[in-house]
C-alpha cells in the first residue's frame, strides 16, 4: 500500500482538499491529508501525506513556509487580494527605496489581525461566512514570525508584469496570512495594497523543485513511485540508527536504551528504515510518533 509524501504543485482555483480527493482516487488510498492549506488563488508546494505518512501532518503544518507574493499597490479589497471586491483605489508614488524602508517593521515577530475572509471560527461560524453575510466582527491580533522579507529584483517567471506591482519573497511561520501582510504594507505606505498572486515555494521541508503536477501524477505508470519518504519532514533533527536488540521495544512503543544525546531524533532501524521521531533523555529514547507500517 502507498506510504509517503507527494509534493504537489497545486493548480490555481483548486482547494487543498480538492487535491487530496484527487490523490485518493489516483492512488486508491483512503488515508490522505495535506500539510498546510493554500487558498484557491495560490499555487505551489502542497505536501500531500499518504498512508502511514499522514501521521506527520500535525508536524508539517507547524513548520516554516516560503512564498513569492505579488503586492499590488493602490488597491484595497474586502478580501485583501485581487479576487475580492475593490473598496478603494488610491494614487501610488512609491519607489523601491520607499518599499524597502516600509518592510523593516514587518520583519521578525509581528502581530497580524486575521482577515474577515478566513476560515478562523468565531462562535462556531467561520469568519468568511460572517463576511459573506455582510458582518464584520472584532478579531484579536495574533503573533506570527516573518523570518525573511525581501523585494525581488525581477518579475519571477510565470508572473504578470503589472503596473504598481512588486514581488516579495516571504519566509514565515505557521498562521501567517500573506495577503494580510500585503494589505498592511500597503497601509504603511499610505497608498493601500493587496495581494495579486501567491506561489508557495517551500513547506514542511519540501521545495518546489521536487513538486509534480496533478497531470504528471495522473499520467505516471506507477504514481506511487513519485512518493517521497516522510522523514524529509524532520530534516532539522539529527538521525540515529538503532540495533536489532532494541527494535522490538521501539516498534511496541516502549522506551528503549539509545546512545544519543538528549533531544529530538529521527530514529532508523538496522536496515535503514525510518521508524519514528523520538525524544532522548538520559540515554533512553521515547517515541513521539511512529511511522513504520504496521
Amino acid at each position: 500500500m502507498p506510504n509517503g509524501v507527494l509534493i504537489i504543485d497545486k493548480p490555481q482555483e483548486w482547494t487543498s482538499m480538492d487535491v487530496c480527493a484527487k490523490v485518493r482516487g489516483i492512488l486508491h488510498e483512503r488515508r490522505v491529508g495535506h500539510g498546510g492549506t493554500l487558498d484557491p488563488m495560490a499555487t505551489g508546494v502542497l505536501p500531500v501525506f499518504v498512508g502511514r505518512a499522514t501521521r506527520a501532518v500535525e508536524f508539517a503544518t507547524e513548520g516554516k513556509k516560503e512564498y513569492i507574493a505579488g503586492l499590488k499597490l493602490g488597491v484595497i479589497t474586502n478580501t485583501q487580494d485581487t479576487t475580492g471586491q475593490v473598496l478603494e483605489q488610491r494614487p501610488v508614488q512609491v519607489d523601491r527605496a520607499a518599499l524597502e524602508g516600509a518592510l523593516e517593521e514587518f520583519r521578525g515577530d509581528i502581530l497580524q489581525i486575521p482577515p474577515m475572509y478566513s476560515a478562523i471560527k468565531r462562535d462556531g461560524k467561520k469568519l468568511y461566512e460572517l463576511a459573506r453575510a455582510g458582518k464584520e466582527v472584532e478579531r484579536p491580533p495574533r503573533p506570527v514570525t516573518i523570518y525573511g522579507l525581501e523585494v525581488l529584483e525581477e518579475v519571477p517567471e510565470g508572473f504578470p508584469r503589472d503596473a504598481d506591482t512588486w514581488y516579495l519573497r516571504v519566509r514565515c511561520s505557521k498562521g501567517t496570512y500573506v495577503r494580510t501582510l500585503c494589505h498592511d504594507i500597503g497601509q504603511a505606505l499610505g497608498c493601500g495594497g493587496c495581494m495579486s498572486a501567491l506561489r508557495r515555494t517551500e513547506a514542511a521541508g519540501y521545495t518546489l523543485d521536487r513538486a509534480v503536477t496533478l497531470e504528471m501524477l495522473q499520467a505516471a505508470s506507477d504514481p506511487a513511485a513519485l512518493l517521497a519518504p516522510v522523514d524529509a519532514c524532520f530534516g532539522e533533527y539529527p538521525a540515529v540508527t538503532i540495533g536489532a536488540s532494541v527494535l522490538k521495544k521501539a516498534k511496541n512503543g516502549s522506551p528503549f536504551p539509545c546512545a544519543a544525546q538528549d533531544g529530538t531524533w529521527r530514529v532508523y532501524g538496522p536496515v535503514g528504515e525510518f521508524l519514528l521521531l523520538g525524544r532522548c533523555v538520559g540515554g533512553t529514547m521515547s517515541t513521539i510518533k511512529s511511522f513504520f507500517e504496521v
